[in-house]
């Protein structure tokens, strides 16, 4: 198979099924092409990308106000009806809280003088994010991921890392990818962490048992500690034996981590802008605060919408709030909202593990409680269905 060829094999994976024949197309027109259709290819790729964004991710956010069924004179305003939209689906929140959280740190390595790279990088992350979602959505469209044997792989890809990454000070956490260093415990601990929440099989135990391992050995105290906190919190909510295995595991990751020294630097943009972030303007530091309490909202928000997943929710706000914890106390990243672009694709990726709101009919939408219906305990979800 040809570059080409490849390229428009991603492209079509990420078309939503509705343009599956623009996918067809895709193939037979680049195997007409003289020269290989490279360029075309990397349109296919681009168009591709773009649909799988808006399908997924964008088109979830604007109100179906055509699907709703006898609109009235008195219908709520469409912010009030987007708003509570959002609340009552915290996967989309989590999309909406990384973009943001993303352009709050944008301005603030702006207002800061980062160079110019590193907020195209950033960028760049956020929207490598987004398309690893969609090829992920593809791909469980056609009932091909096994959520035990993905985790078991996570868990080999850090191990991996620790023993074959490029060391620095002492430490293995990164892997070169031409100029760039990617943490990939920043990337896959997270999705990986909430995922075990929801598929606790002895595979997804292996896997984390694994990943504990591997950052005992790089070290890294904070993906540790996280990864320690979010089974805490798993635990507290769903004491089972796979569940208290992992435990173990990472309780024991995280002890060695503590014994081994971790003497990095500071690294400018990167580290301790919790606390630099003010010395640049008081705006600055607002941008880098408000950026990290957005990436704890979606756990908030999940917990008071979704009381049937509230293990999936606790563990992702325990794994990111451990994250940021490691950034005020050490020279730890600051995530999403400083320079670095795994925690951004790690971020978004971690939507993954959430439960996604199955589409509502235009008869649930009408019976969601809305200010005009007062809300009774046992109804605040009611019309929402949740495919896991």
């Amino acid at each position: 198979m040809s570059f080409a060829n490849l390229i428009v094999a991603v492209a079509a994976m990420l078309l939503p099924t509705h343009l599956r024949d623009w996918g067809t197309a895709m193939r037979a027109e680049v195997g007409e092409i003289e020269g290989g259709g490279t360029r075309y290819a990397l349109s296919c790729l681009g168009f591709a990308a773009r649909a799988a964004i808006d399908f997924h991710l964008l088109r979830p956010l604007r109100l179906p106000l055509d699907a709703r069924e006898d609109p009235t004179p008195n219908e709520e305003p469409t912010g009030m009806r987007l708003t509570r939209d959002l609340f009552q689906r915290p996967w989309r929140m989590t999309a909406a809280c990384a973009i943001a959280a993303t352009g709050l740190g944008l301005a603030y390595l702006s207002a800061a003088g980062a160079p110019v790279r590193y907020l195209a990088i950033n960028l760049g992350a956020l929207l490598i994010g987004f398309v690893a979602v969609a090829i992920v959505l593809a791909g469980q469209r056609g009932g091909r991921i096994n959520a035990g044997a993905v985790g078991v792989t996570l868990g080999a890809a850090l191990l991996l890392t620790s023993l074959l990454g490029q060391p620095v000070d002492g430490a293995t956490r990164w892997i070169a990818v031409g100029p760039l260093f990617i943490q990939p415990s920043l990337i896959l601990l997270p999705i990986m962490t909430i995922a075990f929440a929801r598929a606790r099989d002895v595979l997804s135990t292996a896997g984390i048992l694994a990943a504990a391992a591997a950052l005992a050995l790089q070290p890294d105290r904070a993906m540790a500690g996280a990864l320690a906190a979010g089974l805490v919190a798993l635990t507290l909510i769903r004491p089972e034996r796979n569940v208290l295995v992992a435990l173990a595991g990472a309780g024991i990751g995280f002890a060695v981590t503590l014994l081994r020294a971790d003497t990095l630097p500071a690294v400018p943009y990167v580290d301790q802008i919790l606390y630099t972030s003010f010395a640049v303007s008081p705006l600055a530091g607002l941008a880098v605060f408000a950026g990290v309490a957005l990436m704890l909202v979606p756990a908030i928000v999940g917990r008071l919408y979704d009381v049937d997943h509230q293990e999936a929710y606790a563990v992702f706000g325990a794994v990111w709030l451990a994250v940021i914890a490691a950034a005020a106390l050490g020279n730890y990243p600051t995530p999403v909202v400083g320079y670095g672009g795994s925690a951004i694709i790690g971020y978004v990726v971690s939507l993954l593990g959430l439960p996604k709101p199955a589409s509502a009919s235009a008869k649930e939408r009408a019976a969601m409680p809305t200010p005009d219906t007062p809300e009774r305990p046992d109804t605040r979800c009611a019309g929402i269905s949740y495919s896991v």
